[in-house]
């Protein structure tokens, strides 16, 4: 096990009817607030006005800034950064899924610096300062609600890139599985790839003696795999809707990843589709991450076995391991086709005539390998892009 240490300062407030809690929450940060969120949905379900309500109760000015999409773009954020400079606005607060609060957060740390928010994305600049955000989820699946972290998608380019730091991470996050209850199959199907691959970036490491958080990674990963199914059978099951979202934020609040190495190999690659072609970040990784780890899993065929046998309930094969790490591959791989979901690129529509352009871009032009558990240059993700082809 790795040195490590781990902090999250975020508090949660989980539970049923939460969201009212949200002005209580915020007095204790601002009175002038930008309140982010995404089209009408939390107008329909009726949280906007809960949430306005709530404000207003407790005193608080607020300016709106709807209308974030799927992969979240960086010149509604430049908006953002405007609307507080000119109006004083000095926190965020995030009503949606992880597209909302990565907005959020690129605006939090866009206001009090000097150039272009996308430096922090590009790598050309380091945050030091950020203004506070508050969240309340409504999708469980990026786990940003508590996590050091924000991606965007610039539009001059279609480069899709993130930033993190603790200063971005929330200082409150209001989760009420209720609000989770009219969410379409699909969308929660792609929050479950993308609380799966969280996890999964994690547990596939080279570093030796971390059992404890192998089974921590396991028990996570099981948990969506028994309850993602019921709640889309059943939507408004709160139980398992509970599980979903309070799994969701683990995966990703940095708890797994203690003491270990980690890849994220897949998210960088499928950062490149879902920029280019817009699909749900979760239906990308669905597809993505088989396909990956296809192409890796003879480095270390070991842990492939035992995420076979541990999360699949795979029959272990002592006289071919070979075999028992492709079953559990393969029985990810149905999962995600069961809760509906694509497994391949060109279910996704993606034409093979760009993979070199988006290898290209993942890789920096073949100057950068990504992955840590194998280290992958241009010609390996392009290969990954084939395998995922059908």
């Amino acid at each position: 096990m790795n040195n490590f240490t781990f902090y999250n300062p975020t508090r949660i407030i989980f539970g049923k009817g939460t969201e009212t809690r949200v002005g209580i929450e915020t007095a204790k940060y601002s009175k002038r607030v930008l309140l982010v969120y995404g089209g009408g949905s939390i107008r329909k379900s009726g949280l906007y006005d809960k949430v306005t309500a709530s404000l207003k109760e407790h005193g608080i000015l607020f300016m709106e800034l709807s209308g974030v999409v799927p992969n979240p773009r960086v010149s509604l954020v430049r908006e953002g950064i405007r609307l507080c400079r000119e109006n004083k606005l000095d926190f965020i607060l995030a009503v949606g899924g992880g597209s909302v609060i990565d907005t959020a957060k690129g605006i939090a740390i866009g206001v009090p610096y000097q150039g272009d928010v996308w430096d922090f994305y590009d790598g050309k600049a380091q945050i030091k300062e950020s203004l506070p955000v508050g969240v309340i989820l409504t999708i469980p699946a990026a786990g940003s609600e508590s996590s050091t972290s924000s991606v965007l998608t610039n539009e001059d380019g279609w480069y899709k890139k993130g930033t993190g730091s603790d200063l971005m991470r929330p200082k409150f996050a209001i989760l009420n599985p209720e609000l989770t209850y009219t969410l379409p199959p699909y969308q929660t199907a792609c929050g479950a790839a993308d609380i799966m691959a969280h996890v999964m970036e994690r547990y596939f490491t080279n570093t030796q003696d971390v059992d404890f958080t192998d089974r921590l990674c396991e028990a996570t990963l099981k948990t969506i795999i028994a309850n993602v199914p019921l709640a889309i059978a059943e939507p408004d099951n709160y139980a398992a809707r509970a599980e979903v979202m309070w799994a969701g934020t683990i995966a990703h609040n940095d708890l797994l990843g203690t003491g270990r190495d980690q890849d994220w190999a897949s998210h960088k690659i499928e950062h490149e589709l879902s920029a280019i072609y817009d699909v749900a970040h979760g239906a990308g990784l669905a597809v993505v991450f088989p396909a990956w780890m296809k192409y890796v899993y003879k480095h270390n065929i070991q842990r492939f076995v035992q995420f076979a046998v541990r999360v699949w309930d795979v029959d272990q094969g002592f006289a071919n391991p070979e075999r028992t790490a492709l079953a559990g591959i393969e029985r990810l791989k149905e999962f995600f086709r069961r809760i509906g979901l694509p497994v391949t690129l060109e279910e996704l529509g993606v034409r093979d005539d760009r993979y070199e352009e988006m290898a290209d871009k993942c890789t920096m032009g073949d100057t950068f390998e990504i992955g840590g558990l194998v280290k992958l240059k241009k010609k390996d993700v392009i290969e990954i892009y084939k395998l995922a082809r059908a």
